[in-house]
């Protein structure tokens, strides 16, 4: 029984992994389609030759809308994604002390683990600030 418990919580870190890096690719994608299409409006706007641009704004306040949605959706995901993989861990440490056999694991990965969480999220902000705020000078500048 012990055996199936073990690979039960293994699997589930691995499937945890899998959801976080989907989460963290898809910010980072968003992020990068976002600046680049809000870049060419914002740019488009401020062409002389276009007198309203008020369809262009409306599309950059879109476009930043979904960018902060789809941000606020990921760091909220990994954020539950770094919740699991504690309790996950801290049952699986428990289990190695249970069987006298913690020694193999060091109790340290999961500050490790914190940080890496911490960096991703700090990934995904500084691209969304980026993508929101390089439009905005295009436009205004």
């Amino acid at each position: 029984m012990l055996k199936e418990v073990h690979e039960h919580i293994t699997d589930e870190l691995t499937q945890g992994a899998r959801t976080d890096t989907i989460f963290i690719i898809t910010a980072i994608l968003f992020n990068l389609v976002v600046l680049g299409i809000n870049s060419g409006i914002a740019g488009s706007a401020t062409d002389t030759y276009n007198r309203d641009s008020t369809s262009e704004d409306i599309l950059l306040v879109v476009f930043t809308i979904l960018l902060l949605i789809v941000n606020t959706i990921s760091v909220f995901g990994l954020r539950v994604g770094k919740q699991t993989r504690g309790t996950l861990l801290e049952g699986l440490i428990n289990m190695y002390k249970d069987n006298q056999v913690e020694k193999y694991y060091d109790p340290a990965l999961l500050g490790n683990y914190n940080k890496r969480y911490t960096l991703f999220t700090g990934v995904i902000a500084c691209l969304g600030v980026t993508a929101v705020i390089v439009p905005l000078i295009i436009r205004f500048t």
